[in-house]
């Protein structure tokens, strides 16, 4: 039986405790406050819900990582890098980066970035643990990506292209960003051919929950879950604009 979770007070099963089909389901019921999507994260556990469900919490296994130093540009992609017009920023339009990402896509009949997980996101941003990064042409917002930054991990939520390949340059300018200032990971979720293409692989939830615990501490240890006390980013966002 799936485990429900109350309001108060915030926790988890362990993660060991997911089922497996569907694979990573781990509970549901809690809350999509700060104090929680915080101690989710530091988990390796991610909302993960349509509109006529309850909330639902995920750790998956094996886990999709991308390693920054592993990003692969191909040359058609480096080519787009060097002469496609794009700008890119990050964090000058975190709510529209949000919602085209919840906009409708073809073959998808629905978005799991539902109303309110768009104003839990939000909210996180303003408290400076939900970061975006923007894809600009001609000052059109045409591609982008955000998701959770704490410590050197950045935790991938979603991302976006109205312009051809304009998401990857978003993830290779984020990768970049990392590795140059000491950034280890980036948490892709689930397997996708598109993210595999760009480097990201596959390991077991158990090498995943590792690392979340060497680079951010014991998710258990009692602490009080707030932003206050988690690792603000290791690496600068102010690397990744090139719009200057």
């Amino acid at each position: 039986m799936l485990p429900w979770l109350p309001d108060r007070p915030v926790g988890f099963p362990p993660v060991a405790s997911a089922l497996r089909d569907p694979d990573g389901l781990l509970a549901a019921g809690g809350a999509l406050t700060p104090e929680w999507l915080l101690a989710a994260y530091r988990r390796g556990i991610f909302p993960w819900f349509s509109d006529d469900q309850p909330v639902l919490w995920w750790s998956p296994d094996p886990r999709m990582v991308l390693f920054p130093d592993e990003i692969r540009v191909r040359r058609s992609l480096a080519k787009r890098l060097r002469n496609a017009g794009f700008s890119v920023t990050a964090d000058t339009a975190f709510e529209r980066v949000v919602a085209a990402c919840a906009a409708p896509r073809d073959g998808q009949p629905g978005t799991w970035i539902t109303a309110e997980m768009q104003a839990a996101y939000g909210c996180l941003h303003r408290l400076g643990a939900a970061r975006s990064v923007e894809v600009w042409r001609a000052g059109e917002l045409v591609g982008g990506l955000y998701g959770v930054a704490m410590g050197p991990v950045f935790f991938g939520e979603s991302m976006f292209s109205r312009a051809p390949d304009a998401s990857k340059v978003a993830l290779v300018h984020l990768a970049r960003a990392m590795s140059a200032g000491g950034g280890r990971l980036i948490d892709c979720q689930m397997h996708t051919g598109h993210l595999a293409s760009l480097g990201a692989r596959d390991i077991a939830r158990s090498e995943f929950i590792g690392y979340l615990e060497q680079w951010l501490g014991d998710a258990d240890s009692g602490r009080r879950e707030t932003f206050d006390g988690i690792s603000a980013p290791t690496w600068s966002f102010d690397a990744i604009d090139t719009s200057a």
